[in-house]
This record gives C-alpha cells, structure tokens and sequence, in this order.
C-alpha cells in the first residue's frame, strides 16, 4: 500500500453516524480478498490513525476506503475502519459507501433504483439504492448472516456485578443486554453513563464469553456493546444505544473505560438484536423490525430467511437507512508534521 501526498474523502452520515469514505489518494491494498486487505490494513496501521486520529479525526468518526474489488460480482469494494478495530461489516458504513459511490458518479445512478453489489471483508453485500434526481433517498442492503452464541448469559462485570447478557454476531460480535438493568432509559443526557457501562461489558464479555465465527475463525471475541430499551417514539420496536470502543480497558481501573456512542439505529446491531429476537421466537420469517437510536432517528430491518451457520441457527435479513453528504475534503501529507499518524488526548480521547 502506498499514500499519495492528498487523500481526498467525502464526508457522510448515515442517520446521525459519521462515515467518511476515502475515494482518493490510497493504492491498492495487498490482499486476495477484501478480508485479506483488512488484515493488511490492520498490520500496516498508519491509515486508520491518520484519518480517525485527532487533527482529522475524532473519536465519534468512522472511516471506509474504497477499493478495487477482488470478486468478478462486486461493483466497487472497501474496508471499514473504527477507533479500535476493523469490523468486517458495518451497515451506516455501507449505507455512507453507497450514497457516495452514487452522488459522486463513482457509480452510474439509475433512477428510480440503483442495485449494486458491494464487497466488504465479511463478503458480499447486494445493495438497492432508491434515487431521485441524482440524490439518494434510501439505501436497503442485504446484510451478512446474524446468529446468537450466547442467549441469557451471565457475566460478571466490574463495579456492577453479574448482569444477563446475549451475544450475537450480525457483522462482529455484540453483547446485547437490556437498559433497565442499570436503570437507564437511553437517551442523550446519558451517553457518559451508557459508555461507562457498554465498555465494561463488552470487556466483561471478551474476558468470559467465548464467540468465534464458525466460518472465519479470524473473526472472534465480543468487540462492541449494545444496550435494548423500550422505544421512546411510539413507532419503532425497541431503542438501543451501541457502544463504539475508544481504546483499552485497565483492569485495574474500570473506572476510566471510554468510548463513543453509535449515533445511528447501528445496522449490524440492529441484524445482531433481530438474531437473538428470532431466537427466542419474537420475530418470525417476514417480521419487519424498526430499531431506535440514540437520536431518535430509525433503521428498518427484516427477517428474510432462517439459515444455519455451522452449529448455531441465525437468520438472512435486510436494513434499510439513509445517509447524508456532508463535505468533501483534501487531507494532506506533509512529511515534515511531527504527528503524521495524528494523537489522542485524554481531554477527548480517555486514557
């Protein structure tokens, strides 16, 4: 991989979550599949830290970069990046990757529907793109198969005691548990609390909970939180607030956890919630289901087919989102910035 002296990005949000996209600027990425090229992204940090690190980035920010596909099916490819990780899906991501792909030209529009096939590191990903005059009004896509590991868990977490969890996996693994065991109702006015709460159980569950996918052992352990509450608009099934890791927990200090909240419904969170519901025969085949976020803006979800996934029973199922374009900028490379890879400060950035 090789970074021009200007990266250009378009700036996007998919109902509240920031999702810069890189359109310009990076080479080709090493990698036979998508998922090759992540774990070359992963090894050869640089790019993640100088986008998502302060002074361009901020700890709410995710960032994609588009990619040449490596499948003969797919219309362009790309890789996510969050402050911690590389999930291998992520559905506000994918809904910013496609309204850019169209409102820039990088693919052709069709109106009234524009399909595309995206490949992401999970797979890929068929995308409908609803178009009126050139602008994207709505975005549905196909997501990966999402499956439960673990139904009424118990984990043991720090400063709170034992709390009932599930986990499931709808693009990374989630420990999903209900709101009003820690008395919350989630809105804003509580993010602190909720992160505070959502990164020591998603440290909790990494620790106690194994969870491993059974068709890509690569992918493995709880790496983002989500707390379910009763829905706030009257319209929607449930409200959630998912928790993005900002760093590392010190065991020693639980106190100090940080991270960012999804300001989006969170498409694999939504899949991931569905799973679980499925389950435990809440949801059927055909059941739509209308996830709250922290904003009060929504995601729709379906069940569209019940699949198995090596030993665990999951479900097919499409969301559908809308993102914004917010602007278009030109990140420069100056070799002589004594932060090339950008910083952190606990003012911001926690420990």
């Amino acid at each position: 991989m090789q970074l021009h002296d200007v990266i250009s990005a378009v700036d996007a949000h998919a109902c509240g979550e920031p999702g810069r996209v890189i359109v310009d600027g990076v080479s080709d990425v090493p990698g036979r599949t998508m998922f090759e090229k992540k774990q070359h992204l992963e090894e050869h940090d640089g790019l993640r830290l100088l986008m998502l690190q302060e002074p361009r980035g901020y700890p709410a920010l995710c960032c994609n970069v588009v990619l040449p596909t490596t499948s003969p099916d797919a219309d362009a490819g790309f890789v996510i990046m969050e402050q911690t990780e590389y999930p291998p899906m992520s559905g506000s991501n994918i809904i910013c990757v496609a309204t850019v792909l169209i409102e820039t030209g990088m693919v052709a529009a069709q109106e009234p529907l524009t399909e595309l096939i995206l490949e992401a590191p999970a797979g890929l990903i068929p995308v409908r793109a609803e178009v009126t005059d050139g602008k994207v009004t709505k975005v549905t896509f196909d997501n990966v198969p999402a499956f439960p590991v673990h139904l009424g868990a118990t984990v043991d977490v720090p400063t709170l005691g034992p709390v009932t969890v599930d986990v499931a996996y709808g693009g990374m693994f989630y420990v999903i548990a209900d709101a009003d065991q820690f008395g919350l109702q989630l809105v804003p006015e509580e993010g602190r609390e909720i992160v505070k709460i959502g990164e020591l159980l998603r440290h909790a569950a990494f620790d106690q909970l194994e969870s491993v996918h059974p068709e890509n052992p690569a992918i493995s352990g709880v790496s983002i939180s989500q707390l379910s509450a009763p829905s706030t608009d009257g319209q929607s099934d449930r409200r959630n607030a998912v928790v993005v890791s900002a760093g590392p927990i010190d065991p020693a200090h639980p106190e100090t956890a940080s991270g960012a909240l999804d300001r989006s419904p969170c498409g694999t969170g939504t899949s991931a919630k569905m799973a679980a519901m499925f389950a435990r025969h809440e949801l059927s085949v055909g059941d739509s289901f209308r996830h709250e976020g922290i904003l009060g803006t929504v995601f729709e979800g379906r069940v569209t087919d019940e699949i198995e996934i090596g030993p665990f029973q999951g479900i097919r199922s499409s969301l559908s989102g809308r993102a914004w374009i917010t602007g278009r900028t030109e990140h420069v490379i100056d070799s002589s910035d004594p932060f090339p890879e950008g910083y952190r400060i606990g003012d911001l950035w926690g420990h």
